[in-house]
């Protein structure tokens, strides 16, 4: 069977997915997108040149692997469609879920003995291929599984595998991480408009800044530790800014906040029901979101 793929759900993610399969020489002719909005199905059509169904079943006939890229609401009918599926197939169908907070046991109850199941926490920067996405297989996922939904998901960035019980913390690191991290650049803006700077100014300060200081933590083999000591002299103005920090509980402030976003993260998937009371993603613009 070729590797086809199917994504079930054509909102940001699922397109970040698409996008990524495409340019990193996926052919269109193997990919086929959910989607059950019609103006979104030409928008679809028009800017990949992907087949674009609403029908689920349709979608998994022949699917080598399936990418769940929906709201959490919508996980049980979409499981429930693919209960029903037949794909003829001598191999089977992986399924890959893009969906926070529901564990793969609830995926490999609604669907068909044995099914492979592998739950991925992405994050935003997917949008411009640099996502940090953890994979953690299922109990019937076996390690080549694994690796087909690693080279897939490496087409939209970095990949990590890690046992499910880690998710939370996951998600707490790399999956809200992002937010954080625009929160500390919106603060930095305002700061600067408080000192003189214009606003415009003062964003393009803060964002290349922070932009070049991700690149070179990256990219110098240095750890965080070392680059911060290397911009530090003693008595300087940055340890005067550091000393600020830390008075004022910068440290703590983020042990408090990502240990929030685990325990929140860990509720949700304890209460199934609460699913369809929250953002489905990071990719869904709300303050008080936890991840994916």
């Amino acid at each position: 069977m070729s590797e086809r793929v199917a994504i079930v759900g054509g909102g940001k993610i699922g397109e970040a997915l698409l996008a990524g399969l495409i340019n990193s020489g996926k052919p269109v002719r193997d990919l086929v997108v959910v989607e059950r909005v019609e103006k979104r199905q030409s928008e679809l059509t028009s800017d990949y040149g992907v087949r674009v169904t609403d029908d689920v079943v349709d979608a998994a006939d022949g699917a080598r692997v399936l990418f769940i890229a929906v709201k959490p609401d919508a996980v049980d009918s979409v499981l429930q469609a693919l209960g029903k599926a037949d794909d003829h197939s001598d191999e089977e169908r992986i399924t890959v879920t893009l969906v926070a907070g529901i564990p793969t046991a609830r995926y490999e109850a609604a669907l068909p003995a044995g099914s492979p199941v592998i739950r991925v926490m992405p994050n935003t920067p997917m949008l411009v291929n640099e996502a940090m996405s953890a994979v953690s297989p299922g109990r019937y996922a076996n390690d080549d599984q694994v690796a087909v939904a690693v080279r897939l998901l490496e087409s939209v960035g970095k990949v990590m595998v890690v046992p499910e019980k880690q998710l939370d913390a996951v998600t707490a690191i790399s999956g809200s991480g992002p937010a954080y991290f625009f929160l500390m650049v919106e603060s930095m803006i305002d700061a600067g408009v408080a000192l003189g700077l214009t606003r415009a100014q003062s964003a393009e300060l803060a964002v290349q800044t922070v932009k070049g200081a991700g690149v070179l933590l990256s990219e110098s083999g240095l750890t965080s530790v070392d680059l911060r000591a290397a911009v530090t002299s003693p008595g300087g103005t940055t340890a005067a800014a550091l000393r600020e920090f830390e008075r004022h509980g910068l440290r703590h402030a983020v042990n408090e906040a990502t240990a929030a976003c685990a325990e929140a993260s860990a509720r949700m998937a304890r209460r199934p029901d609460l699913e369809g009371s929250r953002p489905a993603s990071p990719f869904t613009p709300d303050p008080a979101a936890g991840g994916q």
